[in-house]
């Protein structure tokens, strides 16, 4: 019996520094530097069984021994935990630190930026351009109401989602700036804001005109006179669809719609493009001045003046200096 004895005790000394052994390799294999020489983007597809995500990050040179993954992710419970999604994996990436990133669900987040002053129709061309976006725009949205600005998203989100972000951004933006407006605001409605927001934007790309450029248009406004501005007989040629490739000319200016400001007094039924937050926060908080007039100078930006005569003066500089260009 005491040789039975020492017999089981050498058996489960043996056993014990046998399974010591195996956790210290395991536990040196899973932490050891990955293969990989530079950080690279992997997409897991929603569901997939844990012997196909193995078998992607061994394709994809993330790891190189998928069997030491297998018992690793089973004996952490990995099959239930690693979440589906595109991740980016740093290079080296020990196996412990890829599951550890599985299960996170820390995806990776792309970006797509919308510039100010695109309309509704360039905003869905520019989704539609983006391959990692799913799906159609189910509708188009109305113009005007979608805010501009870099979105978040993440690999497999559809372009649908982003427009209904940014309709949603949008309508946050223009109620916080719309109760900040002075008490002596003269439009009616945030939609007659994001209408002057609008122009604003597509009259001047400088961030340190557009409050004087608002002022402006809320003059005319004021003394019942037509804006005149040329980008919302734009708007009238081609309905924000396509560019105008081509300069306007006087047979534009007396084209027959609600959008030629040449010929029709007060604001457009609707804004002409999207405004970003800078053109919505100008024509709410605009300048106050007794300017009626601008005009292109040349350099980017605008001469404003308050007389006729003087816009007329500025008119002629800038034809003459128009001439000298070509």
């Amino acid at each position: 019996m005491a040789r039975l004895g020492n017999i089981l005790f050498i058996l489960l000394l043996t056993g014990a520094a046998a399974a010591i052994a195996a956790t210290a390799w395991l536990d040196r294999e899973t932490k050891a530097p990955g293969p990989l020489t530079a950080e690279k983007l992997l997409y897991i597809e929603p569901g997939s069984p844990i012997k196909n995500i193995t078998g992607k990050l061994l394709e994809a040179g993330i790891i190189q021994n998928d069997v030491v993954f297998l018992i690793d992710a089973r004996w952490r419970n990995g099959q239930e935990t690693l979440k589906a999604g595109e991740y980016n994996f740093p290079a080296g990436s020990s196996i412990s630190g890829v599951i550890t990133l599985l299960q996170s669900g820390k995806t990776w987040q792309r970006r797509i930026t919308v510039p100010e002053g695109l309309t509704v129709a360039e905003i869905v061309a520019l989704l539609q351009s983006e391959p990692v976006l799913k799906g159609a725009v189910n509708l188009l949205p109305a113009e005007g109401s979608l805010l501009p600005e870099t979105y978040n998203f993440s690999y497999g989100d559809t372009r649908q989602s982003i427009i209904d972000r940014m309709e949603k951004s949008m309508q946050e933006e223009l109620e916080i700036l719309w109760e900040k407006r002075p008490p002596d605001f003269p439009l009616q409605t945030p939609q007659q804001a994001a209408v002057l927001a609008s122009i604003v934007e597509k009259e001047t790309a400088l961030a340190g005109e557009r409050r004087r450029v608002a002022g402006v248009f809320l003059n005319r406004l004021n003394r019942g006179i037509p804006l005149q501005s040329d980008p919302t007989v734009i708007y009238a040629v081609t309905q924000g669809s396509v560019k105008m490739n081509r300069a306007l000319t006087w047979q534009d200016l007396k084209i027959h719609s609600a959008y030629n400001t040449y010929i029709v007094k007060g604001l457009p039924p609707a804004p002409i493009a999207n405004p970003g937050k800078e053109s919505l926060a100008a024509v709410l908080a605009p300048e106050k001045n007794d300017y009626l007039y601008f005009v292109a100078d040349g350099s980017g930006g605008h001469t404003f003046a308050k007389t006729l005569k003087e816009h007329n003066n500025n008119v002629a500089r800038w034809r003459r200096m128009q001439k000298n260009i070509h």
